[in-house]
């Protein structure tokens, strides 16, 4: 018989060093990757508030200045998909120093911008880092957190989020009551290089490199693919006949088919695990339904971001300062909430969570069917708060059901594509809520009705189709099932 060697205490003192090291370095990498999210996604739904004082300052239509949000969100849908390829062939380290400068250099091109189009470039170059650092974050959270922990950290991912976009408006609001708009930058830039700075510090390397292939045609097939779809809805807004409607549909159909190209072009390249952003994640099923319900989530938040501070100020007439402060309560329930959230994950699954957060969101859109220009402050209050209620159970429970039932090969690519479609579905809901609400209220000034009512009615009927689109998550959320990556075999996918 073979006689093993005794273990001895220096030993195992030694392991436990060595363990507890591992941990404090984990933890520390992760908290600077959320608070530099946090830092980041803020900038997401900052100028929401200021598109009334954008629109008289620079001169601009509504359609124009919502842009200012939509090519940040499509800039992001854009560059996303290529953060697959980096967190695979690059460092921790070198990708968070690359998405915080870009970040930073975008916020102080932001500041000092004399008009739209300054502004703008600075808008779509924040983005650009903002783009990389979600999934830098998510796949980092995949790898160093065991699945049975997974929902709590994930719930403090959730604040990022849901709450940085949510407090946006009133933080801006604030802003806006006392300072020029360009202080809504001039005040992050600090925080953005300090985030940089102790980065580059303190952060370490957690994951291990490999080479893979760099898809140029993907990388042009997504940009045509995303951009496309965007600008097409944002264009309908302004299209009504003849060459107007061309504007509006002809850049979808380029949208659906360089989309359509681009889905195949990946299928061929995962063949030999090179492509882009690997389509395999969605053959398991608990992710493609996740990715449903979050797609009609995000609609929902950012649609409602938008139009809530146009409705707000344009038909009730209050003020930035107003407005941001009765969008702070519901932004400030979802981060109270998103860590009983976390833990309820970890102890029940994602199933009833799912089906009342989105039974909770759907209902608040009815009831915001109901808004016109003589509702009472406290009925938009009561609206707002049951939406950011519904969206806090819903966060958690989608973004660790769905990168959960993945095997670990395929955590970087999962992250790029709930990213991807995170953002499109924003920047989708952006510009489908204002494109409705621009068109109705259009008809409506047509047909002889004031600008206030015709606007109040654009913005009506913007939230039935809203409230028509959240039912479709509810039926969603019976499909979704918590699943344990641990025991998956690495060749198959988790169900």
């Amino acid at each position: 018989m073979t006689q093993t060697a005794p273990i001895s205490l220096p030993d195992v003192a030694d392991g436990l060093e060595r363990e507890r090291a591992t941990e404090s370095r984990n933890r520390l990498v992760i908290s600077l990757l959320l608070v530099s999210a946090f830092v980041v996604i803020l900038n997401e739904t900052i100028m929401g508030v200021a598109l009334p004082r954008l629109m008289e300052d620079l001169g601009i239509t509504a359609t124009a200045g919502q842009w200012l949000t939509t090519a940040f969100m499509l800039t992001m849908a854009v560059v996303i998909p290529i953060t697959g390829f980096l967190l695979q062939r690059f460092h921790t380290r070198p990708v968070f120093i690359a998405a915080m400068s870009l970040f930073s250099t975008g916020t102080l091109l932001a500041a000092v911008s004399p008009g739209f189009e300054l502004l703008l470039v600075g808008r779509v170059v924040q983005a650009s880092g903002t783009a990389i650092m979600m999934p830098l974050l998510m796949t980092t959270v995949m790898t160093l957190v065991p699945p049975a922990s997974r929902g709590r950290t994930m719930g403090n991912i959730s604040i990022v989020i849901s709450v940085a976009p949510a407090i946006g408006p009133t933080i801006s609001g604030i802003i806006l009551s006392v300072l020029d708009w360009r202080w809504m930058f001039i005040l992050v830039l600090p925080i953005a290089v300090g985030s940089l700075l102790l980065g580059m510090a303190r952060i370490k390397n957690v994951t291990t490199p490999r080479r893979t292939h760099f898809d140029v045609l993907s990388v042009v097939l997504s940009a045509f693919g995303f951009g496309g779809l965007v600008y097409g809805l944002s264009n309908l807004g302004e299209a009504s006949e003849g060459a107007g409607a061309v504007a509006g549909f002809a850049p979808l159909a380029v949208g659906v088919i360089a989309l359509v190209i681009f889905a195949l072009r990946q299928v061929a390249l995962q063949r030999r695990d090179s492509a882009l952003l690997d389509l395999r994640t969605f053959t398991t099923r608990t992710f493609s339904f996740a990715i449903l319900m979050l797609t009609i989530s995000m609609m929902a938040l950012f649609g409602t971001l938008i139009l809530l501070p146009i409705y707000m100020q344009t038909v009730l007439g209050l003020d930035p300062l107003s407005t941001g402060l009765l969008l702070l309560p519901g932004g400030l329930l979802m981060g109270l909430l998103a860590p009983f959230v976390g833990r309820a994950y970890d102890r029940f699954g994602p199933t009833g969570l799912l089906m009342t957060g989105s039974s909770i969101v759907s209902l608040a859109f009815w009831f915001m069917t109901m808004l016109d220009e003589r509702s009472p402050f406290w009925w938009l209050l009561v609206a707002h708060i049951g939406l950011s209620l519904g969206l806090a159970l819903l966060f958690t429970p989608l973004f660790t059901s769905a990168l959960g039932s993945l095997r670990p090969s395929l955590y970087s690519h999962g992250s790029a594509v709930v990213g991807t479609v995170q953002q499109v579905a924003a920047a989708a809901g952006t510009a489908l809520f204002v494109t409705v609400m621009s068109a109705q209220a259009a008809t409506l000034t047509a047909g002889g009705s004031s600008e206030l009512s015709a606007t109040a009615g654009g913005i009506h009927m913007a939230f039935v189709i809203g409230a028509i689109i959240s039912l479709f998550a509810i039926p969603a959320a019976f499909f979704i099932r918590r699943t344990d990556d641990q025991n998956a075999p690495e060749g198959m996918p988790v169900h």
